[in-house]
């Protein structure tokens, strides 16, 4: 596909492809067919209706066993080259339930494949077979995600992980067309494997990956997690972050449902900078200000109403409000979403005790006082308002800065937390949590002692209130990037694949998180970009984590 390339930009090169597969089938109506992973890498780009408009009035599964034959139908269907999918579509083809189809794979396929599909087309309804590298899932334009959980098993890879994290990943790079130098983490042996393997396709599908030079190559920098287990255990306070961490986020969809006294429009809710401009706008600002954005947009309303001034003081005011407005509802959906979302947060921040227990991680994180990030361990451990997750992630986050402290209280806070009855499993979580990330795996410095300087600096960057306290940590992404950018990232920790190096300063950046990336990474990236022009990261993880994942 030779369009123009897709401008370091995840979201619009996904949504290229699914405009060229409409526009290649011609007008008439259609049905779109997927598998269960293009169906996640289609809807979070493109909303259903945005797709009806298209004249594509059916989205089916190619593995659902009852489909109607529909001879009026042209069929798209966009599939990843798995065995499974290429066996199904060789069955379609003998008894074709639509009348032409237009097939596009996410990625390579086999020429043998290609040969049993040709075969099985006696009837000849095959327009034509494509690949459209459509193979992750775009998450922001900055960031995509594998979806995949537990990729190794303890230092190394699971094989069959391994085969979809290089397939996902060289799918990426085909589609912002960019052929990069690879750089990896020395200390990690996934690392380094996985760039192996994504050279080795580069190599050998050489011709696909023949782009126009830049006069800066691009580079995608290979990470592994467990260099930094601490940011994937912290509380978070933007809102993309926020919502992600307290009630999870899935190919842009977030589950409402267990929220009291939900009403059955919201039990399920799409969150999507594309298409939702409250979100876009406010996805990486801080809690309070998302509070007062919304309190905005609504009086704004109002001011459209006269008649009806009331006061909207509290987030119980505005689910009133919303409630007593069906005309409201319908002109601004979003708000009535955001409201809820806002809500719930809310109500999880002060049913959960939040921002005391956050202010503790950011001192483990951040501080270096063992004494009194002992106690302040301590003291959340023995309050019955903190849940059973946040003083487990507490004792995980003592462990992993207090590993060789020569008083270390970890021994103690183990007894507290089964003293609180909670089950087994969040004990074993902290010695698992330590064998990951602890400081005998990780091939950097995470925590490096701050100057005084550094401290007062990071205290006086906030805005107000709940930006400083609460939002002191920076991912140790932050600083490689920083580093990165500016060429001092040490060839001896993270070497070039290969006799090439780089010799300018880089400017198209894939980073790749093996283990997982995380919203408060995306949000670090986001600023990254927004603060050196002409520098355009993009960042990857085999997923987007949150605490529970």
């Amino acid at each position: 596909l030779r369009s123009s390339p897709a401008k370091m930009n995840a979201v619009l090169a996904v949504r290229q492809y699914v405009s060229k597969m409409i526009e290649d089938s011609g007008p008439g109506m259609k049905v779109l067919l997927m598998d269960r992973e293009t169906t996640g890498a289609v809807s979070v780009v493109y909303t259903q209706s945005e797709i009806l408009q298209r004249e594509v009035y059916l989205f089916e599964r190619l593995d659902s066993p009852n489909r109607e034959p529909m001879k009026h139908l042209k069929a798209i269907c966009f599939l990843r080259p798995t065995k499974e999918n290429v066996e199904l579509l060789v069955q379609e083809l003998r008894r074709p339930k639509y009348s032409i189809y237009f097939i596009y794979f996410s990625n390579v396929i086999s020429k043998s494949d290609v040969k049993a599909l040709a075969e099985a087309d006696e009837q000849e309804v095959v327009a034509e077979v494509q690949e459209f590298y459509g193979d992750y899932i775009a998450v922001n334009p900055h960031v995509f995600s594998l979806n995949l959980l537990g990729c190794c098993r303890g230092r190394s890879w699971d094989p069959a992980q391994l085969t979809r994290t290089t397939q996902g990943l060289t799918a990426l790079l085909l589609s912002l067309k960019k052929c990069p130098m690879i750089r990896y983490q020395l200390s990690s042996e996934p690392a380094k494997r996985l760039a192996e393997c994504v050279k080795q396709v580069i190599t050998k599908e050489y011709e696909l990956f023949d782009f126009r030079r830049t006069e800066v190559p691009p580079l995608l920098l290979i990470l592994d997690r467990s260099d930094d287990a601490i940011t994937p255990l912290l509380n978070q306070w933007t809102y993309q972050a926020m919502v992600h961490e307290l009630l999870g986020i899935n190919n842009n969809r977030i589950d409402l449902s267990r929220v009291p006294g939900i009403s059955k429009d919201l039990r399920e809710v799409v969150l999507s900078a594309e298409n939702d401009e409250f979100y876009a706008n406010n996805m990486y600002l801080n809690f309070a200000e998302i509070g007062t954005n919304i309190k905005n947009l609504m009086e704004d309303f109002q001011r459209r109403k006269p008649k009806e001034q009331q006061k909207l003081e509290s987030i119980a005011d505005m689910k009133a409000f919303v409630e007593n407005y069906p005309q409201f509802k319908k002109m601004s959906g979003t708000v009535s979403k955001h409201v809820t979302v806002v809500g719930e947060l809310s109500r999880l921040v002060a049913e959960r005790n939040l921002l005391e227990v956050s202010e503790v991680e950011q001192e483990l994180a951040c501080q270096s006082d063992h004494s009194s990030a002992l106690q302040s361990v301590r003291r959340l451990l023995q309050s019955p308002r903190v849940s059973e997750l946040d003083a487990a992630r507490l004792v995980m986050l003592y462990a992993l800065r207090y590993e060789r402290h020569g008083s270390s209280g970890l021994p103690a806070l183990l007894e507290e937390l089964r003293a609180r009855g909670g089950t087994d499993r969040y004990r074993k979580l902290v010695s698992a949590v330590v064998e990951y990330g602890g400081k005998r795996v990780r091939g950097s410095d995470l925590f490096s002692p701050k100057d005084a300087v550094a401290i007062t600096k990071q205290f006086l960057k906030g805005l107000k209130g709940i930006e400083n306290v609460y939002t002191q940590h920076q991912p140790l992404l932050q600083e490689t990037l920083d580093q990165l950018i500016k060429g001092k990232l040490k060839d001896s920790q993270y070497p070039y694949l290969g006799p090439n190096t780089l010799r300018d300063r880089p400017q198209d950046i894939i980073v790749f998180l093996i283990g997982g990336a995380t919203y408060e990474e995306a949000l670090a990236v986001f600023n990254l970009n927004r603060s050196n022009p002409g520098v355009r990261i993009v960042l990857g993880g085999t997923t987007i984590h949150n605490t529970r994942r």
